[in-house]
């Protein structure tokens, strides 16, 4: 497949042979934003605290454990819960697991493992998703970072360096400290300064990090400066479309993610915090999740009506789930034991409903799978080979995804 430095090249060639024809620059655009469109990229939904999956995605309605929620048929080989109607309609269009069985139970160890495939580990920072993900897809000569993340932070690009920490945007696209409030020649002056800064550092050998923060530098000045920045202006988006996503940070979030993959950007981060549910957990889902199935339904429906949703993965996850068992606040509490992610786009298959748990969803009763699993399939989804293998700080070889396994049944 032509890659676009490649397509670039030839284009130029039958440029000098055309001349400077308005169609042929009008087709050159058109092609462009082809190979960006079918460039390979992910979304990876997070939701932050840990949801309650078996209110959502795993209903239990004649368990003692069964919560307030019914099920409803969907479009899918699944019943999901009844406060995501939307999402209903979409589900041939995305998979579940509900056989995740993972091994952290503590929001920040969770955190890591979910985003990492690794458990926290001292000697170690490891790599997360998105850092994975923009170092393997990213196309290096590109002004947008390969890794953003938006309403939140996300987990660091450990031992593959800085170029592919995740650049934190909020959900109308601003980016901190690129605003466009310095005059041209002040800003000129100051990298200028900061050139310098870094030049002497590099040239006194005092490692990678000094080399990943001059290229950092570069590419921030780049972005500053480039065309490319229309893609973060969100609210320039058809008011028909934003008000489809939802008039709220998540709805907003991931129509600037559609934007950004459209762009070019390999992964995007979108957060929705709030999910730590220790009490009164069925009041505070029934407003929610319709303002998730709402923007969730429209990321789907706006990928596959651009005819996207072979070239980008979702996901949503937490750090784990919520206890089967309601506490005595009338909430849940932490559950890493048994629950359901959500994937879809790639090559995985829609409709489907991977694995099971038993009837009360205090165990995993067919194949368990781990975060490894999951992040190993997305790999595979995105046409990342599992054979890939980096070498940490400290020297030692780690398998991509921590040697994670297909999960099968979603190819």
């Amino acid at each position: 497949m032509m890659n676009r430095r490649h397509f670039m090249k030839h284009a130029a060639g039958a440029s000098a042979l055309a001349g400077t024809s308005i169609s042929f620059t009008q087709s050159l655009s058109a092609q462009i934003d082809t190979l960006k469109k079918n460039q390979k990229s992910a979304i990876l939904m997070w939701m932050s605290g840990g949801p309650s999956t078996m209110d959502i995605w795993d209903l239990k309605p004649n368990a003692p454990t069964g919560g307030a929620f019914k099920p409803i048929s969907t479009t899918g080989d699944m019943q999901i819960c009844e406060h995501m109607p939307m999402m209903a309609k979409n589900m041939d269009k995305v998979s579940l697991v509900r056989s995740m069985s993972t091994r952290e139970a503590d929001h920040e160890r969770g955190r890591y493992y979910m985003h990492t495939g690794f458990v926290p580990n001292p000697n170690v920072a490891h790599p997360s998703y998105g850092s994975v993900v923009s170092h393997q897809l990213a196309d290096k000569d590109a002004t947008l970072p390969p890794f953003i993340s938006v309403g939140g932070g996300s987990i660091g690009p450990g031992f593959l360096g800085m170029s592919y920490a995740p650049l934190v945007v909020n959900s109308n696209g601003q980016v901190n400290n690129i605003q466009g409030l310095v005059e041209q020649d002040r800003l000129m002056q100051r990298m200028h300064m900061l050139r310098a800064i870094e030049g002497r550092f590099i040239n006194e050998n005092r490692g990678e990090p000094a080399k990943d923060h001059a290229k950092i530098l570069d590419k921030t000045l780049a972005l500053m400066t480039s065309e490319q920045m229309k893609a973060f202006r969100v609210m320039e988006e058809d008011p028909k479309v934003l008000e489809r996503y939802g008039d709220n940070n998540f709805g907003r979030g991931l129509c600037l993610a559609r934007r950004l993959v459209e762009a070019g950007v390999s992964f995007i981060e979108v957060n929705l915090g709030g999910w730590d549910m220790h009490q009164n957990i069925f009041p505070t889902l029934e407003t929610r999740l319709p303002m998730m199935d709402q923007a969730m339904s429209a990321l789907i429906e706006d990928l596959n009506q651009r005819g996207m949703m072979e070239n980008v993965v979702l996901m949503w996850m937490g750090e784990f789930s919520r206890t089967p068992r309601i506490n005595a606040t009338a909430g849940r509490d932490h559950w890493a034991r048994s629950w359901t992610a959500m994937v879809g786009g790639g090559k995985i298959q829609g409709g489907r409903a991977i694995g099971e748990s038993n009837e009360d969803g205090t165990a995993v009763v067919s194949e368990p799978y781990s975060s490894e699993d999951l992040m190993a399939s997305v790999c595979h989804a995105m046409d990342i080979s599992l054979q890939t293998t980096f070498t940490s700080g400290n020297g030692r070889p780690m398998k991509i995804a921590n040697g994670g396994r297909l999960i099968e049944g979603l190819f």
